[in-house]
């Protein structure tokens, strides 16, 4: 499955806030703007790309169909994030 979310976070921001989401019990492969996370539960791809000058376009990819762990856990992220920005924002789901 492939995730998109664009955000007014920073490349770095974005990237750091990876590392500090899934990193535990996953391991890491960091590249310049690509993290990829592999675990029993699958393996999940973050790339981040500046869009429009303002934004960051952040992709996540997992290996894995429909509705597994691994796309839940894709899915908190990009709610982590969008909270980042917005501290109002409230995280709900079963995700």
């Amino acid at each position: 499955m492939r995730y998109f979310h664009r955000t007014s976070l920073g490349i770095d921001q974005v990237l750091a806030e990876a590392d500090r989401f899934f990193s535990p019990g996953r391991t890491a492969e960091p590249a310049a703007r690509k993290r990829v996370f592999t675990s029993p539960t699958g393996r999940i791809g973050v790339t981040v790309t500046a869009e429009g000058g303002h934004y960051t376009l952040i992709t996540i990819e997992t290996d894995q169909m429909g509705e597994s762990e691994a796309d839940k856990h894709a899915k908190r992220f990009l709610a982590t994030v969008h909270a980042k920005v917005e501290p109002g924002y409230e995280l709900r789901g079963a995700f």
